[in-house]
């Protein structure tokens, strides 16, 4: 391998010749070898960072047009495009386990970004900090990617994923309606209920959900950028920080703004929890909905099986035929992972000292990680199993006539005390709750028949 000389303020280093990235990039990337290849810096993260970048290029040129020329700013415009697209993620080798303000992140995009901008203006006209990183700190540019990243990914990949399966759940309501099944509470047999009813209630939750991390986003489209080292905004222009934010809005589609108070922004990340938070009660709610599915479906002939689930794939190396709910597994680990992940960033975010919070990086992963895989797992589990669910209505009507809480029909006509003893004379002498209620006097055939209607309970 060929390598080129880099420097920095503590000398030296010898850089690979064909990677953009610069000396602290390169010093980084041989001081932390922990997770190298498996846990990078996510690429959301070095995405939104080609978005800040741009915007605070543009915000410079605008304040500081001697110091960001035109020349400048087309061509570091150009790199950022290319960072943010992915076409430059082989020069961000970083892994998450760094310093905890994201400093040699930051430092990694300023030297892809000002050595890609210098490749392209044919000179070295570019440096990565008094051009790159101009009227900023990697104190206040990190937690900007961190918001930025988490929003997009909110908007662009899990809120879309839920309502995929909302629309899948609402046609399941409107072909079940006429499907009347035992309810089930504690785990044991309750009162009647149609099986559209019982899908409306997965289909409301994920909705609620979306109608939670919508709330999130408010907040989390406010912007640390214009804080610079401690949040006095040192050596930023004056409406450096709001020019900036109405550049990112524009460059990403979001409407953002920059933070109010730049010390809050800085070391408080209560946006991020509060975000993660609805994030883990749509992974609980998907872990229910996981849940009920595959119980369900369970036997298919010693179970439940009152639903049917596609077969993906053969369950069992021993046992021939097996089938199992795989995709309902996949959907109770990630949301495992989720919750996980929300006690990883909570104690992260509990760790702000003074002017500034260090457990950034892995809070911004663990968050990155649960949108990325809670949206993946509901995207197959929607495609590859709720599509699929067919209502197996014999099955659920030999249950329903099989409960012996359908005796609460009886309650408005002999009493909660009688219609008690009649479903105690049934479970003990193994027989209907016509024959228990007729033998002990209750109702005769005819009263019983007429006004024991399990379909009508629901």
């Amino acid at each position: 391998m060929e390598y080129r000389a880099e420097h920095d303020s503590m000398g030296e280093v010898r850089v690979p010749a064909d990677r953009y990235w610069g000396a602290q990039t390169q010093r980084s990337h041989e001081n932390f070898l922990i997770g190298v290849g498996i846990e990078t810096m996510p690429r959301e993260i070095t995405h939104a960072f080609g978005i800040l970048k741009k915007a605070a290029a543009r915000a410079n040129h605008a304040l500081k047009p001697d110091k960001m020329t035109d020349r400048k700013l087309a061509a570091i415009e150009e790199a950022c495009d290319e960072v943010m697209e992915g076409k430059l993620d082989e020069h961000f080798p970083l892994v998450v386990w760094q310093t905890g303000s994201g400093t040699q992140s930051n430092m990694n995009a300023n030297e892809v970004i000002a050595n890609r901008a210098n490749e392209i203006l044919g000179g070295r006209l570019c440096h990565p900090n008094d051009d790159i990183n101009m009227s900023q700190s990697s104190n206040d540019t990190f937690p900007t990617a961190m918001h930025i990243s988490a929003a997009i990914a909110l908007r662009d990949r899990l809120i879309p994923a839920a309502k995929g399966l909302i629309e899948v759940f609402a046609k399941l309501e409107s072909e079940n309606q006429d499907a009347v099944k035992c309810g089930r509470t504690h785990l044991q047999d309750a009162v009647p209920l149609s099986f559209s009813q019982e899908i409306s209630g997965w289909r409301s939750s994920l909705e609620k959900d979306i109608e939670l991390i919508e709330r999130t986003l408010e907040p989390l489209q406010t912007l640390a950028l214009g804080g610079t080292a401690v949040g006095t905004g040192l050596n930023a222009p004056q409406g450096f920080a709001e020019k900036a934010a109405r550049e990112v809005s524009e460059i990403s589609g979001v409407p953002f703004l920059t933070a109010p108070n730049k010390f809050h922004a800085l070391t408080s990340k209560d946006e991020l929890v509060f975000a993660h938070g609805a994030v883990k009660a749509m992974a609980c709610d998907m872990l229910k909905i996981a849940n009920d599915v595959r119980m369900l479906a369970s036997g298919p002939r010693d179970g439940l099986g009152e639903i049917t689930i596609p077969a993906n794939e053969p369950g069992s190396s021993i046992m021939p035929g097996k089938v199992n709910p795989t995709q309902c597994e996949q959907v109770t680990m990630v949301a495992v992972q989720v919750m996980g992940n929300d006690t990883a960033i909570s104690f992260a975010a509990s760790q702000g000292n003074f002017e500034l919070n260090v457990f950034m990086p892995v809070m911004a992963y663990n968050f990155l990680q649960s949108v990325r895989l809670l949206s993946e797992s509901i995207v197959s589990f929607t495609v590859k199993c709720a599509q699929g669910i067919k209502a197996n209505r014999e099955k659920m009507h030999y249950n329903l006539y099989n409960s012996l809480m359908l005796v609460t029909a009886l309650n408005p006509y002999i009493g909660y005390e009688k219609a008690a003893k009649t479903s105690n004379k049934a479970y003990r002498e193994n027989i209907s709750l016509k024959e228990a209620c007729v033998r002990l006097g209750y109702l005769s055939e005819e009263e019983f028949d007429k006004v024991f209607h399990p379909e009508e309970m629901c």
